[in-house]
């Protein structure tokens, strides 16, 4: 009775480790989602606090314009408000809880998989064994 109490604190373990694995996916999707918004929507600047008409700019990544941050002293405010870096921040740190949460995911399934076909092959010896006799 201990190895089913083991088996079925195993199989909990797993499934904590699939949720928490989850959790990391859907936390990188949030930051993929961010990165898709700063890079393919438009978008509107200040030129001053409180500006009553502000300037509107097309998306980071489909605009005809350098991305360089001289706008500002070109006067062009567009440039400057939204920059590769920040976005290119997002999908960097992206990647580590993206990895992080698919080893944490499939680990946690495949233990989970395999503590399930272990009982199943236990059940099938333990049939087998009382039709032999």
């Amino acid at each position: 009775m201990r190895s089913r109490d083991y088996d079925l604190d195993f199989r909990d373990r797993s499934r904590r480790e699939r949720a928490w694995g989850i959790g990391l996916l859907s936390l990188a999707a949030l930051l993929w989602t961010w990165c898709a918004v700063l890079l393919l929507t438009p978008y509107e600047v200040d030129e001053e606090p409180g500006d009553r008409y502000p300037q509107e700019c097309e998306s980071r990544l489909f605009t005809e314009g350098d991305t360089a941050n001289d706008g500002i002293r070109r006067g062009d405010w567009c440039d400057s408000e939204r920059d590769w870096p920040e976005a290119l921040a997002v999908l960097g740190l992206s990647v580590p809880v993206s990895v992080a949460g698919a080893m944490l995911f499939t680990s946690g399934s495949v233990s989970a998989r395999m503590s399930s076909h272990a009982e199943a092959m236990r059940v099938l010896d333990e049939l087998a064994d009382r039709r032999s006799k």
